[in-house]
Order: C-alpha cells, then sequence, then structure tokens
C-alpha cells in the first residue's frame, strides 16, 4: 500500500479493484495467487462482503462502498435466491448457474444478516422479505432432534449424513448463524424466530467444552479455532448472563492458548482477527478487562497479513495464513473483512471511542 493509505482505504480498494467482486454482484470464494485466478462466486461470501461493504462505507463515506454492498445484496435477491425452493444454494457459477446442490445453515445465517445490513442503510423491503422468508426456511428446513442439521441436499432439502468435519456436523460454531434468528426476532416479533437462536444458543453452550480441541492434528485445530471464535461472537448479545459470560471468558482464555501454541506451525489471519474483534467488544461491555497488551500483540499479527503488492488483484487484502512462516496463496475476502473491522475497532480503542459494533 501506499506510505500514507491507510489499511481501511487498501482492503476497500481491494473489495473494489481486484475482481474479486463480479460484475454480476457476487463476490469469489478467495483468490488464488499461485494460479492468477478466483474461485466460483460463494453466497456465503456475497453475504459477508455486503455487511462489509456496507461498513466501510459507514467508516468512510465512500459512495462506492454502498453501491457495490447493494449490488452484492442484488445478486443474492434476484439471481441466488430460489424463491421455489426457499433455499440459497451454497455456490453459484458466474452465471448463475448451481455449482452444487446443497444448502448450508451457516451460509444461510451468515446470508440473512448481510441482506439486514442492506434493509437498515436503504430501507429496501426486498432485502428485509428475502432474509425474512430465508430466515423461516431456516426455521423449518434445518433443526432435527439431535441439532441442527449443517447441510441439506437440494431440491428435496435432506439432511446429508454427518460427518466427523465440523463444518459437515452441529456445533457451537452454528449459534453465529442463529444471530440470524435473533435479528429476525428483533425486527418482526415473531416469537418462532426468539425460539431458534435460544434453542441454538443452549446447544452451543452444551457443546463448548467439547468442541476444542477437537483433533489431534494441530492444523486441523487451528481451523476449529476459526470456527469456535464463531460461536463466541454468537455469544455476545448475551453477555448479560452469568452463564454466557463465564463460557465467553473461558473460550476466549481457550482459544487464545491454542492459537498462540500452533501459530508456529499454521497461523491462520482470521483467527487472530475474530479472538481480537471478540475480545475488544467485550472489554467495551465491561465483560472482560482490558487486556491492552494481549490486543496489540494480536493486533499486529493480524495486520501483518495485509499484502503489499504492485498487482491490484493483491494490493490490500489479507492472506488466509501462513505455514511454517511461509505465506499462503489465497487473498481472502473472509479475512480480509475479520481483519479490518478488528483494526477498526482497534484503531478506535486508541482513540478511545469504543464503538459498540456487532461483528461482521
Amino acid at each position: 500500500m501506499a506510505p500514507t493509505e491507510s489499511f481501511i482505504d487498501a482492503a476497500g480498494r481491494w473489495f473494489l479493484q481486484s475482481g474479486i467482486q463480479e460484475a454480476s454482484g457476487g463476490v469469489a470464494r478467495y483468490y488464488r495467487s499461485d494460479l492468477g485466478r478466483n474461485a466460483p462466486v460463494s453466497t456465503e461470501i456475497t453475504g459477508y462482503a455486503v455487511s462489509t461493504l456496507l461498513f466501510l462505507h459507514q467508516r468512510t463515506g465512500e459512495p462506492a462502498y454502498l453501491e457495490a454492498g447493494l449490488r452484492a445484496a442484488r445478486f443474492l435477491t434476484r439471481v441466488a435466491w430460489d424463491a421455489r425452493l426457499g433455499a440459497f444454494p451454497f455456490e453459484l457459477a458466474v452465471n448463475g448457474a448451481s455449482e452444487t446442490t446443497y444448502t448450508y445453515f451457516f451460509d444461510c445465517g451468515i446470508i440473512v444478516r448481510g441482506l439486514l445490513s442492506a434493509w437498515r442503510v436503504t430501507e429496501e423491503i426486498e432485502f428485509r422479505d428475502v432474509a425474512i422468508a430465508a430466515g423461516r426456511a431456516m426455521l423449518a428446513d434445518f433443526p432435527s432432534g439431535n441439532g441442527l442439521n449443517p447441510i441439506l441436499a437440494l431440491p428435496h432439502k435432506r439432511p446429508l449424513a454427518w460427518q466427523p468435519r465440523w463444518s459437515q456436523r452441529p456445533g457451537c460454531y452454528q449459534l453465529k448463524s442463529a444471530l440470524a434468528w435473533n435479528e429476525l426476532f428483533e425486527i418482526t416479533g415473531e416469537s418462532a424466530f426468539s425460539r431458534g437462536y435460544e434453542s441454538a444458543l443452549e446447544a452451543a453452550l452444551e457443546n463448548d467444552r467439547d468442541f476444542l480441541p477437537g483433533d489431534a492434528d494441530r492444523e486441523r485445530v487451528m481451523d476449529r479455532l476459526h470456527a469456535y471464535a464463531y460461536f463466541l461472537e454468537g455469544l455476545l448479545p448475551v453477555l448479560d448472563r452469568a452463564q454466557c459470560a463465564t463460557a465467553f471468558r473461558n473460550g476466549v482464555d481457550r482459544a487464545s492458548g491454542y492459537l498462540h501454541e500452533i501459530a508456529p506451525v499454521f497461523a491462520r489471519s482470521d483467527v487472530y482477527a475474530q479472538l481480537l474483534r471478540a475480545r475488544l467488544l467485550a472489554e467495551a461491555s465491561g465483560v472482560l478487562p482490558l487486556n491492552q497488551a494481549a490486543d496489540s500483540h494480536e493486533a499486529e499479527l493480524a495486520a501483518s497479513f495485509q499484502i503489499e503488492s504492485g498487482d491490484p488483484r493483491l494490493a490490500g487484502g489479507f492472506l488466509f495464513g501462513r505455514r511454517k512462516g511461509e505465506d499462503m496463496p489465497f487473498v481472502n475476502p473472509v479475512s480480509t473483512a475479520f481483519c479490518v473491522q478488528a483494526l477498526a475497532i482497534w484503531e478506535d480503542q486508541l482513540t478511545k471511542l469504543h464503538p459498540k459494533r456487532s461483528v461482521i
């Protein structure tokens, strides 16, 4: 990045100019720097991009972020959303054809929250109405007697058999997407949404202690830390409850310990950012004591993943991770989103603004 360019401006320029967002509004899962091409457009990542671009617009006032964010939101409502099935497919090709025949609970929650962020900015009922319809479909389709099924096969919405990998079985990480139900309850007053979130919260608290480490392979534990941080984020609205505050404090300590133990072998930028965001927001609300040394250390490490390059496909984006100190060839929209918000909140703390922000 240029010497006078802020990390926010550099990351924002990457979102706008790297090609990670297609002309359709859809956003690719990541850019492969070794291959020189994007992965397919992802509905989940597009949902994250809506929230991120609107965060950048709120932060800077730049209209280009608003335009790009709304283009992503309209891709979700007009291209990705299958109103007949009541589902968002996992991935879409550039031309809108489905790449898979699956829908994920986690992805749907991220998309709903992105659409609600667009509705709050514009009050366009298209965003609100699709978000509500998707939230109701999540309530109808994913719960089972043993938890929330993570993946359904389309078009009949049959649950896939659970697998050992964390993303292919229920777990505490699903609480982040259940935040969509919590937000929908605040908007609609529909008690089913409140019950959905509370049920997910109860299940997440039960799964909390079992989720980590969850695997003997340390690199897989790092991946599970990313998922576990979703659980911590999902607790943020209920930290006024004693049980939730205790689980949050203990969870931050456990996750931080594993992160710094495993990082020399494999480090993910998003894990640094997720823990930093969660800790900063909890410190601002008085749930955690201020730990400026830990905050500063994680902010420095998260910032180290931002790329300086003359190549616009790379410049300003954040790397997904490093193995044994070597950069991995993935420039990742979600890593960029998490790191930018975490560093922005850290910057606010340094200037004594102490904002209360929801996590992207």
